[in-house]
């Protein structure tokens, strides 16, 4: 199966995080968006400042490859006011995909209504202008009946605003892959979350992050029905390696 069309090759480390100058940093994204491109991957996932560097290459190499960024990265607190600044930034510069980070702990404490008000508002944006939208749940930091709720919630505001026809183009996606967890447990996409999200968030397409890191572990994957793999080691994946990378 060639997979490459599956998979958003995604690079979202700062330099701090990476432990390098922001010089270096900006060199290892730009080693990203030219692998993405030569390998004919989906698309890129980088980081809201990194947009307009990746639609330059994209341009000059003239490549289908197509540019996604995270919004309000990685724990989606902020204002819904925020949010929506930071992703009109991102269309402007060039995105394809806005991979939004829903406020899953104000979900927790059970403001359900802010929740669905940025999911609406967030959606209403991206579609607009032609966009995908992603909104990650860090299934990590929620307990299995949560996954279920929040992944029907996010259904159901897209059902009961949208025509049908666009439903295509708003996923759930699972993880960040930056999420803390205690005692090394899983910080991404596992298969019995997945089956939750796919059950759930049904007829919206699932996006599984984080955790994914060999050539079978993507197949199973799409073999469930997830329609993108995000991973920072797509090349290797893709080539039927390993990949040790932590995302």
């Amino acid at each position: 199966m060639n997979i490459k069309q599956y998979l958003d090759s995604t690079y979202l480390k700062t330099a701090t995080q990476a432990g390098i100058s922001e010089q270096e940093n900006i060199l290892v994204a730009k080693g990203f968006i030219q692998e993405a491109i030569e390998e004919h991957f989906k698309l890129i996932m980088i980081r809201p400042d990194r947009v307009s560097l990746a639609k330059q290459m994209i341009l000059k190499e003239k490549s289908n490859l197509q540019i996604g960024t995270v919004i309000d990265f990685p724990e989606g607190k902020s204002l819904i006011e925020d949010k929506l600044k930071e992703a009109a930034q991102a269309i402007e510069d060039g995105a394809d995909d806005l991979d939004f980070v829903c406020n899953y702990e104000a979900f927790k404490n059970g403001d359900v209504e802010l929740l669905k008000e940025e999911i609406l508002k967030g959606t209403q944006l991206g579609l607009k202008n032609n966009k995908v939208v992603k909104w990650i749940i860090e299934v990590a930091a929620l307990n299995d009946k949560q996954i279920i709720q929040l992944s029907s919630l996010i259904k159901n505001v897209i059902v009961s605003n949208f025509q049908e026809e666009l439903f295509s183009k708003v996923f759930v996606k699972s993880s960040t892959g930056f999420y803390k967890t205690e005692n090394n447990l899983p910080n991404g996409a596992t298969i019995p979350s997945i089956k939750m999200m796919l059950e759930n968030a049904s007829p919206l397409p699932v996006k599984a992050a984080g955790g994914v890191r060999t050539y079978d572990e993507a197949v199973a994957m799409i073999e469930l029905g997830v329609k993108r793999i995000g991973t920072s080691g797509a090349k290797l994946i893709a080539n039927g390696e390993n990949s040790n990378n932590e995302y």
